[in-house]
């Protein structure tokens, strides 16, 4: 996983407009734990494109961020 996040940073260094990169490197850094870098690139890809993939995502994003459930703070 890492091996292809080396691969995909080097790709967009070359060609920083390309959205399905920016993505798929949002979603690996996302499974990484690396939530504010999946932002980013979701962010950059939606300026790209701001009717693309990368809007659904950043609304998924956020949801899951600011998901918040009583019954776990109050037991």
């Amino acid at each position: 996983m890492k091996e292809k996040l080396k691969i995909l940073s080097k790709h967009l260094a070359a060609h920083p407009d390309d959205e399905d990169a920016l993505i798929e490197r949002g979603r690996l850094y996302w499974s990484l734990n690396r939530r504010s870098e999946a932002i980013n690139d979701y962010l950059a890809a939606r300026r790209l494109n701001p009717e693309g993939k990368a809007d659904q995502l950043l609304k998924a994003t956020y949801e899951i961020l600011d998901f918040y459930n009583k019954d776990l703070y109050n037991p």
